[in-house]
């Protein structure tokens, strides 16, 4: 078995499908069907099982995840140790990512980082604050961006971005709601959230939710664990009319059927932390760490 047969095994588990992790992995899809039955056909046993519900793994195939997560995991550790001995700090350095970001924020970081650091390959996985927390402590993460921040002396954190949310709704709701300082919170009563899970970020989720019902809003149940807020959810959400969704202003083109408004005194603002182990004397992931800084403030 080859470590990028491995890594693709991993991505295709936890992502629960090909397509997310062809991207995560910045490769076709094919290209990725073609390397998961190779290694079915080279272990002789099938590792996964799939249907319309997505991609999980068999009794087998949990069974290598655990052994290639180990082995990756080896890997990437050797990697850093070695790095300690290079002048440029070079290596692998491994990045966990939120859903949003602000446009331009961690390509402009990377590109400080690439023209700084050469030797080092950043290797990014889009996850969860809760997610991103559970791989900084099996030490499977250098840096990961969060949406709050972990108490404690284990990691260090840095504030990087304050995002004041504003409100998706359709076009024509939005202007019966709007004003001339935006939408007022309490005016969205009546309408669905379109939310996230309350396991991603348990400390986010409960400060955003107690901040909606503080304004009268009826939240309903949490969405399901392990349900991702994409922004083609979201859309598709909001434009039948009957719900809202949270943005920041620079989210993204819209469909002219959807409509983005600043709220009234700005109750919502959300928070994106660089956390990394406080131990590390990494020079490379400290460049990053100041690229973020000084981007995400500026």
């Amino acid at each position: 078995m080859e470590l990028r047969e491995l890594r693709a095994f991993v991505a295709v588990v936890e992502e629960g499908g090909l397509s997310p992790a062809a991207r995560r992995l910045h490769l076709s899809q094919p290209a990725l069907s073609q390397t998961i039955s190779g290694l079915e056909r080279r272990l002789g046993v099938k590792l996964l099982t799939r249907s319309s519900a997505g991609v999980r793994a068999t009794d087998a195939g949990a069974t290598l995840l655990g052994e290639a997560r180990a082995v990756l995991a080896r890997h990437d550790q050797a990697v850093r140790a070695m790095a300690a001995y290079t002048g440029d700090g070079g290596g692998v350095l491994r990045i966990g990512i939120p859903l949003e970001l602000p446009p331009g924020l961690l390509d402009s970081a990377l590109a400080e980082l690439a023209g700084a650091h050469p030797g080092t390959r950043v290797q990014a996985r889009h996850l969860s604050t809760a997610q991103q927390m559970t791989a900084l402590q099996a030490d499977e993460l250098d840096l990961g961006l969060l949406r709050e921040r972990p108490p404690g002396q284990e990691f260090d954190a840095l504030l990087v971005v304050r995002e004041r949310l504003g409100v998706l709704l359709a076009t024509e709701q939005a202007a019966e709601l709007v004003g001339p300082d935006g939408i007022a919170l309490e005016s969205l009563v009546g309408l669905e959230w379109v939310g996230f899970p309350r396991a991603g970020s348990p400390a986010w989720y409960d400060e955003l939710t107690a901040i909606l019902r503080s304004h009268g809003l009826d939240l309903g149940p949490a969405a399901p664990q392990g349900q991702l807020l994409l922004a083609d959810v979201k859309l598709a959400a909001v434009s039948a009319g009957r719900a809202f969704a949270l943005a920041p202003p620079e989210w993204g083109s819209l469909p002219a059927r959807v409509t983005w408004s600043p709220l009234v005194g700005h109750p919502l603002v959300r928070r994106t932390w660089a956390v990394w182990p406080a131990a590390s004397r990494r020079r490379d992931l400290a460049r990053l760490i100041a690229a973020l800084d000084r981007l995400g403030s500026g």
